[in-house]
């Protein structure tokens, strides 16, 4: 009943701040979607992490974790590469275009037609695969801890699933509905606060069970490796590659993410926030992949299903109480991507869509109203997509589920960062072989798939992309701006942080071989 409460506190206090100073009918578009452009660095930092850490961190990637080790944290550590990437290429680019959406630079870059295609890419991805999925790892998180007591909800457990997952997209899309982008960042910053502690409570309470930090060493050696041998199945060292240019996809050219960036006081607040954006992915990967290792080293191979690494943790470990707020952590986790993948659907759909194809004419309301109507539609096709991931799901209990759902993103990603990509490197591109590069990639990663089903998805990822970027070089006559130039930074400060945690990337991998 305590953990209840705690629950019901967390919702409560999320939804009156997030009211707060709601959106009316005078507010302007740039108001609603990019909080009038006045976010200074640490709301970024903050509000961008959280969105990024969602409740698959905490259960698919821990338990991943579980299976296969240090490797797992691969993903998050590498994100840094991305994250330089976004902050001293791509930021300084779109807040010089001053562009609301992603899309618009693509635009400009390379013509109407490609941005359209770009644009309806991102919001069938958004609207599908990466809201059902935090929708349905944020009830089955609840349903794993609290199972019993939620049991009111239904007998059956993937019908009471269903309806966690219905509830959860409901109160996501309600104060997102009402309260825009400003909303999203200030609920973001209780999100990622609660989150946090959360992550460091499980994952002291799991090196705690093991007997210490030395007995990682000791009683889970093989677990400790960054870097697993080429023919691993899922994670091999090649899938670095791969992960380099996907971490463009998501780091550089996704709405979610660059909206915070875009909604920056200035280029220095932009790239501030994004690089202590990356310390904290850092400190991330320690409390969401040392607990799946240690539940190892405490069980061996005795979990049948990795994906309850998590829920193991908190239901045998953690005491009433500390329960309610490792459940507000995950539900944190949940909304925060949640709602900040509704305010993105809601600003391309409003921006790239409606005010192009739809209403030429419109005035800052009815973009406003457009872009909520985004959402709800969203919420519908979000709550379906959830269900079909929970019958994914249950159809093979025994599977890393994290990969399963990346492998599934990355069909629409790999075409993504191709475009992306060659509007920043291209000089002059050549539009019709870049928007053929873009299609292609599709049916490419099919036939490789096909063709070489034992290759690894990362680093078919990788040749996908790689032969696209080929294809829009060429194709341009190889018309490449000057690389070195793409580079910028708002200080001579910013320049030397990045080179800082550079630094660290490489020596964590040098340490962790």
């Amino acid at each position: 009943m305590i953990d209840f409460i705690i629950v019901l506190i967390y919702f409560t206090v999320v939804l009156l701040v997030a009211l707060n100073g709601k959106i009316n009918n005078n507010s302007s578009a740039d108001e609603y979607f990019l909080s009038s452009r006045n976010l200074p660095w640490y709301s970024i930092a903050l509000s961008t992490i959280a969105t990024n850490i969602q409740g698959y961190q905490f259960l698919g990637m821990m338990g991943s974790a579980y299976l296969y080790g240090l490797a797992q944290a691969n993903l998050e550590i590498n994100a840094v590469q991305g994250i330089l990437l976004g902050a001293f290429v791509f930021v300084p680019l779109f807040l010089r275009e001053k562009i609301t959406t992603i899309t618009q630079f693509i635009s400009k870059k390379l013509g109407h037609r490609i941005a359209l295609f770009y644009s309806l890419s991102n919001i069938v991805l958004f609207a599908t695969v990466t809201l059902g999925a935090a929708l349905f790892w944020g009830a089955y998180a609840a349903d794993m801890v609290f199972g019993e007591q939620l049991s009111f909800l239904h007998q059956n457990r993937i019908i009471r699933i269903g309806i966690l997952i219905f509830i959860l997209g409901c109160f996501s899309a309600i104060y997102t509905y009402f309260g825009g982008l400003s909303a999203v960042v200030k609920t973001d910053i209780i999100q990622f606060s609660i989150l946090l502690i959360g992550g460091i409570v499980v994952c002291f309470t799991a090196v705690y069970q093991l007997g210490g930090w030395e007995q990682l060493y000791i009683k889970t050696p093989n677990k400790m490796h960054l870097h697993l041998p080429i023919d691993h199945p899922t994670l091999p060292w090649t899938h670095l590659f791969g992960l380099f240019f996907l971490n463009i996809n998501y780091w550089c050219a996704n709405q979610t993410i660059m909206q915070r960036a875009l909604a920056a006081r200035s280029i220095s607040h932009a790239q501030t926030g994004l690089m202590v954006g990356g310390l904290i992915k850092f400190f991330m990967a320690v409390i969401i992949i040392i607990p799946g290792i240690a539940l190892y080293g405490i069980l061996g191979d005795r979990l049948g299903e990795p994906d309850l690494a998590f829920p193991y943790l908190v239901k045998t470990y953690l005491p009433v109480g500390i329960k309610g707020i490792i459940l507000c952590g995950l539900f944190a986790s949940l909304m925060s991507t949640v709602d900040s993948t509704f305010n993105s659907l809601a600003t391309l759909w409003s921006t790239d869509i409606y005010s192009i194809y739809i209403n030429k004419k419109a005035n800052d309301k009815q973009k406003i109203r457009a872009g909520r109507k985004a959402i709800l539609f969203s919420l519908g096709t979000a709550l379906i997509m959830g269900l079909i991931i929970l019958y994914l799901k249950f159809d093979n209990p025994k599977s890393a589920f994290t990969h399963t759902l990346n492998n599934l993103r990355y069909f629409i990603n790999c075409g993504v960062v191709v475009l992306i990509s060659c509007a920043v490197l291209l000089y002059k591109p050549n539009i019709k072989i870049v928007l053929l590069a873009f299609l292609i990639t599709l049916p490419v990663n099919i036939g490789i798939q096909f063709l070489v089903p034992e290759m690894n998805y990362f680093v078919r990822a990788f040749w996908v992309i790689f032969s696209g970027l080929v294809l829009g070089i060429l194709g341009s006559k190889g018309q490449l701006n000057n690389l070195f130039r793409l580079f910028s930074s708002a200080s001579n400060r910013s320049r030397n942080w990045g080179w800082a945690l550079v630094l660290i990337l490489i020596f964590i991998h040098f340490i962790f071989h």
